[in-house]
């Protein structure tokens, strides 16, 4: 459903100055109000009225509204829903039992007692090698975590004793407080401070865990890394962080891979560069390597008078695609090497050369060198 723009919703201006919004909301919160609609549309009175507290609810906070102004329903709220904070509100007048308008109200039934603490996210990092990465591998992670307490089996009550009805509750999980407001009374639910929504209480703590119903280990998990993964890539084990408190669901382990470098490869994207020295010799004459990819020997035929910056490619052997079939490609660059520390015999192999081709070069008794420190001296 296309979310409405709070000004249209209100019927003011996006000039309107505070005191305009507030009086335009307490104006359209009294016509919509469903005991202000006795034989009309109850579903669409309770939908108008979410409507216009919601939209003041942006309007009213300067920061949300400049952040609406900016970037409409994405940045109003911040991270989730624009129109976060109004569950309790809406369910109070709408749905709960301490609603002001009876207790089916017009969502029908109470709230309900809030369920078990699900556990913390937990986080580590893998270092994989480059090899492994390119074709995957299974992989082992140790992280400390909350797991079940064997001595109490996650309950968190002593041996021979157990949870009782949270008293502060009832064991409703819940607790109401009601509250003056421009519509009159409102209620509101929030989690009982005395068991924390859990609805029960533990009189006599298991001395192993002290009543958390769960004890700290060291574990161990086998992880698949999939073919073609990258650095930074992170991989989502569900159930497998901490435990909740009493008997509370599993979060998830989050594992980061780190990829070790490799000592001839690059990885861009789903290709590899190597970036190959090739001596002047074998350039200028050309040769046939037996190159050494990831995936065994191959033949590399560079052709003679190879300069540097042409590029040889291995079709399909790079990296494997994450998301289809098929892989990258190797890409060698060829940069050829000009020789140093040349012999006596060498050099003058290359002084011949020189002349047979008619090229110019330093003098035999004067290097380049000394030449050019004598010219500015």
């Amino acid at each position: 459903m296309t979310e409405r723009d709070p000004y249209d919703v209100l019927g003011v201006s996006r000039d309107a100055s505070g005191d305009e919004i507030k009086k335009a909301y307490r104006r359209l919160a009294r016509e919509h109000h469903p005991d202000a609609n006795h034989g009309g549309d109850a579903g669409a009175a309770e939908a108008e009225f979410k409507a216009v507290a919601a939209a003041y609810e942006v309007l009213s906070d300067p920061e949300r509204r400049d952040r609406f102004d900016r970037f409409g329903h994405t940045g109003s709220a911040g991270p989730g829903d624009p129109f976060a904070g109004f569950g309790d509100i809406f369910e109070s007048f709408f749905g709960g039992s301490g609603s002001p308008f009876g207790g089916g109200g017009f969502g029908g039934g109470g709230r309900r007692r809030a369920g078990p603490t699900p556990g913390e996210d937990l986080e580590t990092v893998l270092e994989v090698d480059f090899e492994e990465a390119v074709f995957g591998t299974e992989a082992e992670v140790s992280v400390r975590t909350a797991v079940v307490c064997e001595d109490c089996e996650a309950t968190g009550a002593a041996p021979g004793s157990g949870p009782e009805t949270c008293s502060g509750c009832n064991g409703a999980g819940q607790v109401q407080r009601v509250r003056q407001s421009v519509l009159g009374q409102m209620v509101t639910s929030a989690a009982c401070p005395t068991c924390s929504g859990r609805g029960q209480v533990i009189p006599d703590p298991c001395g192993a865990c002290g009543g958390e119903g769960r004890s700290v280990e060291e574990r161990s998990f086998a992880v698949q890394v999939r073919a073609g993964v990258d650095e930074g890539t992170t991989l989502r084990l569900t159930g497998r962080g901490a435990v909740g408190p009493r008997g509370g669901p599993a979060g998830d382990l989050y594992v980061r891979v780190r990829v070790r470098s490799h000592p001839v490869f690059e990885r861009h994207g789903v290709d590899l560069l190597h970036r190959l020295h090739l001596p002047m010799t074998q350039a200028a004459l050309g040769v046939v390597l037996d190159y050494e990819t990831l995936d065994g020997v191959e033949e590399l035929v560079v052709p003679s008078g190879t300069s540097t910056g042409e590029v040889f490619r291995f079709r399909g052997r790079g990296v494997p695609h994450l998301q289809g079939r098929g892989r990258g490609d190797l890409v060698v660059e060829l940069h050829v090497d000009t020789p140093t520390d040349l012999s006596e015999e060498a050099e003058g192999l290359l002084r011949a050369l020189a002349d047979e081709r008619g090229e110019v070069v330093a003098d035999a008794d004067e290097g380049l060198i000394s030449r050019i420190r004598s010219a500015f001296r």
